[in-house]
């Protein structure tokens, strides 16, 4: 919520903290603060000064500073910095949620899982998330990325709810597409996430996600749980994990594969479609009024409200 011109005080959790310097030679810290509401790019010109006090990543900090345009983006300056106290801050207040209810998602999921109809597919759901009550403890809090989108709490749920709902909906529209195996692979298309980012509140990037990523480790963890389900056929094993390895489109996004089934072009635009639209909702609820929202360089367009 913040804007341009804002001064603001308070604590917030440092998620990222790099020296660099500047083309003129100067030194400065690129910072990444955060609370419930998101994060902010945000920089330490003078890293000497005073009253910037010594701290790290994964702490809780009080700051001051202005908040300025550049770019087209938001950017906070610091003027003062030091870890804060115990008992200055709430840490549950530094972890974004879905603004959906969680334990109401998780049931539309687990009936989702019961609308598959092969046995081996359904098997293999039911093994994954509703046998194994750990892992989807996990899943069900897990974000699904850093900051891109759906990055808060529950974020990973109610991706793969809406990315299973849209798979469903366009098999409904395109027959001759395998609804059990497209749903079946959208509901375990992010699963690797779990690993490749790390719990609230750092939710950053582990070292496995940095070094393989979450759809080779998806794929990973695919494999490993259907070798445990007898008599699992071969091709259809095959035509999920391509689904899987095939989920982001093409090969300059991260997918090891280009889609190659109507079912993994169905949940490659499904997910894309997820995720920017998702992008656009937090765009429209900035508190920027105007028709025109400022330019958004992931979509590489500017987007304008709509009257309703």
């Amino acid at each position: 919520n913040f804007k341009d011109g804002d001064k603001v005080s308070g604590v917030y959790y440092c998620k990222s903290k790099q020296s660099a310097v500047s083309r003129a030679g100067k030194e400065y810290e690129n910072v990444i603060l955060s609370d419930k509401t998101g994060s902010i790019d945000t920089k330490i010109w003078d890293p000497n000064s005073l009253a910037i006090k010594e701290f790290s990543p994964s702490d809780f900090v009080e700051v001051s500073g202005m908040v300025s345009l550049y770019n087209g983006k938001l950017q906070f300056k610091l003027d003062s910095a030091r870890v804060a106290d115990e008992g200055e801050y709430n840490p549950t207040d530094y972890m974004a949620s879905s603004r959906f209810d969680i334990e109401e998602m998780s049931k539309e999921f687990f009936d989702m899982i019961k609308s598959i109809n092969n046995k081996y597919l359904r098997t293999l759901l039911e093994n994954i998330f509703v046998e194994d009550t750990e892992f989807f403890n996990i899943f069900k809090k897990a974000s699904a990325a850093k900051s891109v989108h759906h990055g808060y709490l529950g974020g990973l749920l109610e991706h793969s709810l809406s990315v299973a709902r849209l798979t469903s909906l366009m098999c409904s529209n395109y027959d001759y597409a395998n609804r059990d195996l497209a749903v079946t692979a959208a509901m375990l298309h992010d699963v690797g996430k779990i690993r490749e980012l790390s719990p609230f509140p750092e939710n950053d990037y582990t070292d496995e996600g940095n070094l393989i990523g979450h759809i080779v480790i998806g794929y990973g963890m695919l494999v490993e749980r259907i070798a445990k389900i007898d008599g699992f056929p071969h091709i259809l094993a095959q035509e999920l994990e391509h689904c899987i390895l095939s989920h982001h489109g093409e090969l300059e996004y991260g997918s090891p594969k280009r889609p190659s089934l109507v079912e993994s072009w169905i949940l490659a635009a499904a997910d894309k479609l997820d995720a920017n639209l998702e992008v656009i909702r937090c765009d429209l609820n900035s508190k920027n009024s105007n028709a025109w929202l400022d330019y958004n360089k992931l979509l590489d367009c500017k987007i304008r409200r709509t009257e309703i």
